[in-house]
This record gives structure tokens, C-alpha cells and sequence, in this order.
């Protein structure tokens, strides 16, 4: 099992081509700010996470994932029944937020380990958010925004890999129309 010592560390803010990430995945502790900020429609602010202890796993072709720890979650979170399960890292959990009483719960936008593979287990129980809710804005009663530093990061395309894009992140990425078959 690797200790938080012994994984590396991300460079802060290097150009990266995402087709030089290895196959299989790479863990790497983050020295960046890690922060998902939620905007109700009425435009008021709450953090959702915030975080110096995250770890991003980077592959080939797609931007990084990032995972915060359960410690960055300033909200309540619930887990879902969805699972899914990652040849690389494992089983992992999804999870449900509601950010008030009168909007549309955001589910299966969270993801966790509850009990990845020994490569992966510093990220055990750490979450990782989807870039966007992946919902109507005006049913959800707003929209969650994730940030590198004071990054706002941009969506992976296909909404079925969570990476997190940043400008310093370049090369074609996996997930949009014709990129399944790579």
C-alpha cells in the first residue's frame, strides 16, 4: 500500500499533453487548490469542497481526475445505489447532493472508492465530482463550478469520464463524438 510520501507530486500548472499520461493510470498528489463551489439560480454562493490534499489520477487521453478528501466536503453527501467498477482502481460508489430543500437532488455526479486496489488506496473514500451537474440549472436550483486554483475548469466531453480541463492541459481527449474507439 503506498504512502502519501511515496506517490508523486504533480507539477503546479505545467503544459501537459494528455497523450504523454501513462496506460495504466498514474496516481499523483496535487499541490493545487481543489474547489467545487455551488451557485444557487438566485446566485448565492456555498462551498461544497475545498482542498490542498487532493490527488489527481491521470491516463492516457484524458484530462485528470481529481479525488478530495472526505475532510474538503462542507455539505452533506449521500450514497447512492449506483456502482460502477474501474479495472485500475476498483469498485466505486456514487453519491447524491442536495443543496436546498426546494431544488432537484444532483445524483450520480460523485463518485468515491469505498475500497480501491492497493495502487489506488490513498484515494480511498476521497470524492471525485463530475466537471458540471450534468442537470438543468433552473431544476437543480443552480449549478456547481470546480476549480484548479482560480481556475474554473472546463467539461470532458461525453459525460462519461469526470476529468477536469484546464488550460495548461492540451492534446486530443477521449469522450466526445468518435474518440470511444481509441
Amino acid at each position: 500500500m503506498p504512502e502519501q510520501n511515496q506517490i508523486a507530486l504533480a507539477p503546479q500548472k505545467a503544459e501537459e499533453d494528455v497523450w504523454k499520461y501513462p496506460r495504466p493510470p498514474a496516481l499523483q498528489r496535487t499541490p493545487n487548490r481543489l474547489r467545487v463551489v455551488w451557485t444557487s439560480t438566485q446566485g448565492e454562493e456555498t462551498i461544497i469542497a475545498d482542498t490542498t490534499e487532493g490527488y489527481r489520477v491521470l491516463e492516457t487521453s484524458h484530462p485528470p481526475t481529481y479525488y478530495l478528501p472526505p475532510s474538503s466536503i462542507k455539505v452533506p453527501i449521500q450514497k447512492t445505489s449506483r456502482q460502477t467498477y474501474c479495472e485500475w482502481k476498483g469498485k466505486a460508489s456514487y453519491h447524491t447532493i442536495r443543496l436546498s430543500p426546494n431544488s432537484a437532488s444532483i445524483e450520480n455526479r460523485i463518485w468515491s472508492y469505498p475500497q480501491p486496489t492497493a495502487t489506488f488506496s490513498p484515494i480511498k473514500d476521497h470524492f471525485s465530482f463530475y466537471a458540471s451537474t450534468g442537470t438543468n440549472e433552473r431544476n437543480a436550483g443552480g449549478k456547481w463550478r470546480c476549480y484548479v486554483d482560480e481556475e474554473e475548469v472546463g467539461v470532458q466531453e461525453g459525460d462519461f469520464y469526470g476529468g477536469w480541463i484546464t488550460s495548461n492541459i492540451k492534446g486530443k481527449m477521449k469522450g466526445g463524438p468518435g474518440t470511444w474507439g481509441w
